[in-house]
């Protein structure tokens, strides 16, 4: 009797609740599981920074998404892309760049796995060998090559800017590394091969001849890409 008298004058211990409330520190979320009928505790604390992170992580993969879908779009109808070395080059240093190139000429910085995941399974593959690094992406939007590549070669020289060169392009399906560039950079305008088409033909033929067994003339190689290209569209 005295023992059970002993035991009923004991204080019983606090609500769990009270427990928790008394401890500002290890504030805690009740989770239950209508499955297994039980609850689990999880600190505040831990739970905010889950969700976040859940949010950060989603809003990440947005704007991996749009950037993708940003380098399809400049794809569409595009004659040339080329990369370009960014590291180092400042935030005016780009804005005064882009305030340099034509309408028909788009600078983008994107990272080398989002546009490589843009150019799957297209003719833009063959960029894959320059996409090392930080690269800033030209997408050129007129067949004057030329004249949509001279502007930043002359902000590069302009700015002393020797280690942000072109580290490559594709044009017409093939990559032209560093060392081959220059063949883009001199290559003639549309009314240039006119030109010198329209003298060709109303030349005599042997001058015909003689031009085409030349050695090693770029006007030539590039003479017939433009001739091919013309009879295909049916031009």
């Amino acid at each position: 009797m005295e023992l059970s008298a002993s035991l009923c004058n004991q204080n019983p211990p606090p609500p769990l609740k009270a427990a928790i409330l008394s401890n500002p520190p290890t504030k805690t979320t009740f989770l239950y599981n209508p499955l297994t009928k039980t609850v689990s505790f999880t600190p505040k604390t831990a739970f905010r920074k889950a969700h976040k992170t859940a949010i950060r992580s989603a809003i990440s993969r947005t704007k991996k998404e749009e950037t993708v879908e940003t380098v399809r779009q400049q794809l569409e109808d595009c004659y040339l892309v080329a990369g370009i070395k960014y590291k180092g080059l400042t935030v005016k240093q780009f804005q005064d760049l882009r305030s340099l190139l034509p309408e028909s000429v788009k600078l983008i910085v994107a990272k080398n796995t989002l546009v490589g995941k843009a150019i799957e399974n297209t003719q833009w593959e063959a960029l894959k060998p320059c996409m090392k690094g930080m690269n800033a992406w030209l997408f050129v939007h007129t067949e004057e090559i030329t004249g949509a590549l001279k502007p930043y070669r002359n902000f590069q020289r302009e700015q002393k800017l020797d280690d942000n060169d072109y580290t490559g392009a594709v044009f017409e399906g093939r990559f032209y590394g560093p060392d081959e560039f220059k063949a883009l950079e001199t290559m003639p305008t549309k009314a240039e091969i006119f030109s010198k088409l329209l003298g060709l033909v109303q030349g005599p033929s042997i001058s015909l001849i003689g031009t085409l067994q030349a050695p090693a003339r770029d006007i030539v190689g590039v003479l017939k890409a433009y001739v091919k290209k013309m009879e295909d569209e049916g031009k």
